[in-house]
């Protein structure tokens, strides 16, 4: 019974090795559009010591270890590898193909086909060989390959890198790769569409609003794309072709950057400041110096010295990313919940990226076209994160303007209610003022009134005199008027007083100012008493005939009327002193009333009851005398 399972394992054994080595090489049958080689191929590991094509030829081929596997991957290394596949046309036409080498960031690749029948001389490929130089225009290596119809060719590739040792081999049909090569280029396209379209609405969105979150996302998502770019060839086809050195730099570099401007980008979109994560912030802080400084160090020092730390450095940025994101989504921060979705898009293409980079991951479509898929879906998702904040920050200014209007229209019209009610009380209070201001003019005239009269004839009294005086002397001198005055006396009073009585004396004065008054009718003439039994008359723009002729009027009323006192009536006179002049100076009222002062004096002393007039020249008149 064990000798039949060992016999059994034995046959087992030699069938599967024949059914490997049947499978040895890769078959191309008719309407075959492309075969993955990776399975075909077999490698060798070359010594410390370089060898070349001859001594790998001439190898046993137990030295020769077959992959086995969908991808050929060695992860990062020194090491330089030695690939071989053979391939057979079994179509029973010619072919025309491509071998592509789908890693466009190998440093050196030398091709060899059929060296033991066509010579050494290789075909020389790789990052570190000028754009130009390659057969085929195209991001990946392309080695054209015609073969007869039942031709076999054995192809051997030296490669030596100091970024991570994958080799993915596809035999294309030449059409098929073309068209294919279709799809591809318009999935690019589409997808730098995508980026530049983001760039530069986020670009002119920060220029409008001035938000800084805007342009760090700026420079995330222009140093995210052009890391892949860099990566994937594109950068090195298109953009700088010539500069071999600053391409396998610019992988670094953009890589960092990406790094540095996500993270800067995530503390201030996600709000993770030193006082709601001060331990997040630190460490996001942190990784941002790191990525900055490995970014500045990428100018200078060799790729094969950075990249390990970079990737390490890009895989802790992004986890650090995430976390954050689910802890402000937890907190309800509403800015996360598109923000982590981004992150969950790119970060999954970024970390399935890595993977395959340290072989932990195969290397397949999924694998190599992940991070652009995840990318381009994170750039848009946060877009519209950025749009969303945007609108909130909107509505909520639109709703404490609103706000701000509601109470400005608050205290608008408590504002105008305060200055109805305070015109209100103004216009009361001026009403009231008005009022007061006009029985105060009424006092005033009173008390002016009263200030100017004499209290016991009703007269004006000599200060209202002495002031009209003086303002009617200066206005006669202006004009060069004449100016009558009157002086009067009650002939015999202080004997009348004292014979009477003064009550009876009082009286007297009553009648003799209301005698003057009836004869003094026009508005600028004034009767004043001027003291004691005294009147004056002061008559502007009189000459002296006029002023005799009121004075003589005045004396005659008063001596025709009847003064009744205790059953006996009496007659009182009169007499006048009357000066006409016309001022020579504007001060000359002491002048002027001295003049009708002694022709007052002339009539007493003439026998009164008389009027006696008096010039400026010193001449004087006498007028007709009615004798008692």
């Amino acid at each position: 019974m064990h000798r039949f399972f060992g016999l059994l394992c034995l046959f087992l054994l030699t069938g599967y090795s024949a059914v490997v080595s049947a499978q040895a090489s890769a078959r191309w049958e008719t309407g075959a559009s492309r075969i993955e080689l990776a399975r075909f191929v077999d490698y060798w590991q070359e010594p410390a010591t370089a060898v070349g094509i001859d001594t790998v030829v001439e190898l046993d081929e137990t030295d020769w270890v077959r992959n086995g596997s969908d991808s050929i991957s060695f992860g990062y290394g020194k090491d330089v590898y030695w690939f071989r596949v053979t391939l057979d046309n079994a179509a029973p036409q010619a072919i025309q193909t491509f071998v592509e080498i789908g890693y466009p960031v190998l440093d050196r690749i030398e091709v060899y086909i059929n060296p033991m029948s066509s010579g050494t001389e290789p075909l020389i490929l790789g990052d570190k060989q000028h754009f130009s130089e390659r057969p085929i225009d195209h991001r990946n290596f392309v080695v054209p390959l015609n073969l007869a119809a039942g031709e076999r060719a054995r192809v051997f590739l030296r490669v030596e890198t100091t970024s991570s040792m994958q080799v993915p081999l596809i035999w294309w049909d030449r059409d098929s790769f073309f068209s294919a090569e279709q799809s591809r280029t318009m999935f690019e396209g589409i997808y730098y569409g995508i980026v530049l379209v983001m760039v530069l609405y986020n670009l002119f969105v920060f220029m409008a609003v001035g938000e800084r979150s805007f342009l760090h996302y700026v420079g995330y998502i222009t140093a995210m794309p052009l890391f892949i770019a860099s990566l994937h060839g594109v950068a090195f086809q298109y953009l700088w072709p010539g500069a071999t050195w600053w391409n396998d730099q610019s992988i670094i570099v953009f890589l960092n950057l990406a790094v540095l401007f996500g993270g800067t980008f995530s503390i201030r979109f996600i709000n993770v400041t030193r006082e709601n994560h001060p331990r997040f912030n630190r460490w996001t802080v942190a990784v941002i110096i790191v990525a900055g400084a490995l970014a500045a160090a990428g100018l200078l020092i060799p790729y094969k010295f950075l990249i390990l730390p970079t990737i390490l450095v890009a895989f802790v940025g992004c986890s650090t990313m995430l976390i954050l994101s689910i802890i402000r989504w937890y907190r309800r921060d509403p800015a996360a919940r598109y923000y982590t979705l981004a992150w969950v898009f790119m970060l999954f293409g970024g970390i399935v990226l890595a993977l395959s980079k340290f072989t932990v991951l195969p290397r397949n479509l999924l694998t190599e076209n992940a991070t652009q898929v995840g990318s381009a879906l994170g750039v848009i998702l946060l877009s519209i994160a950025l749009a969303d904040r945007l609108d909130r920050e909107k509505r909520r200014a639109f709703q404490a303007q609103q706000r701000l209007l509601s109470e400005e229209r608050k205290a608008r019209m408590a504002q105008e209610k305060s200055l109805r009610v305070q015109r209100e009380a103004n216009t009361l209070l001026e009403e009231r003022v008005h009022a007061r201001t006009r029985d105060l003019k009424s006092l005033n005239d009173q008390l002016l009134e009263l200030s100017a009269t004499d209290a016991l004839t009703g007269l004006k009294n000599r200060g209202y005199f002495d002031r009209t005086f003086q303002s009617a002397v200066v206005r006669a001198f202006r004009y060069q008027e004449q100016l009558s005055l009157l002086v009067l006396d009650i002939d015999h009073f202080k004997k009348f007083n004292d014979t009477y009585g003064h009550l009876v004396g009082d009286d007297c004065l009553k009648m003799v100012a209301q005698c003057i008054s009836q004869h003094v009718t026009r508005p600028q003439d004034l009767a004043a008493r001027y003291g004691g039994e005294e009147f004056v008359v002061l008559l502007p723009d009189t000459p002296v005939d006029g002023a005799i002729r009121v004075a003589e009027r005045i004396r005659a009323e008063i001596e025709a009327t009847a003064f009744r006192v205790s059953g006996e009536v009496l007659h009182l006179t009169v007499s006048a002193g009357v000066c006409t002049v016309s001022p020579e100076r504007a001060d000359a009222t002491k002048e002027i009333f001295n003049w009708a002062d002694e022709a007052l004096y002339e009539a007493k002393g003439e026998g009164r009851n008389r009027v006696v007039a008096r010039q400026a020249d010193g001449q004087s008149m006498v007028s007709a005398v009615t004798r008692v």
